[in-house]
């Protein structure tokens, strides 16, 4: 699972394009970098995401956040003519090794904007995962998924 939150978590990405941008950019890269994203929040001053690592491990995660973060910086930056402003703080990553952590987590991503109060239904918010989820996984696991309580999940946010 990674978290990254921008800078004193200013809301950065604000507005549907920046979003957009924000969201295709994440996706794009991990898949470009071997990751297999399996659920997504993208919020105007935070994001997580999980997803399974490459063949050859997790080494590559410092690179992709670091471009992540870069691209999505400077495209930001031009927007308001602010050129070389900090805008990430940093990210952080941690390995889910148990189901019911990876479980309790993959709902809490696809909950994330009804957590943070920006919808109250996550499939009509179109930069996370739950309209994706809900399409595509099965009824069953769906079901499994939503048993699992996300109000007392400690989830790290730099």
């Amino acid at each position: 699972m990674v978290t990254a939150s921008t800078f004193r978590k200013e809301l950065h990405f604000a507005s549907r394009k920046r979003l957009r941008f924000l969201t295709e950019l994440l996706l794009k890269t991990a898949e470009s970098s071997g990751w297999r994203i399996e659920a997504w929040a993208v919020l105007a001053n935070h994001y997580h995401w999980i997803g399974k690592s490459p063949q050859d491990g997790a080494q590559n995660l410092t690179k992709w956040a670091s471009k992540v973060h870069r691209e999505s910086a400077k495209f930001i930056n031009e927007l308001d003519g602010v050129p070389e402003r900090k805008v990430w703080h940093n990210f952080f990553d941690s390995n889910i090794t148990y189901p019911q952590s990876y479980f309790a987590r993959l709902h809490y991503v696809n909950q994330n904007p009804v957590h943070h109060g920006v919808v109250t239904d996550a499939r009509i918010y179109p930069w996370c995962s739950a309209a994706w989820f809900e399409t595509n996984a099965s009824e069953a696991f769906q079901k499994t998924l939503q048993s699992f309580k996300i109000d007392r999940l400690k989830v790290f946010e730099p």
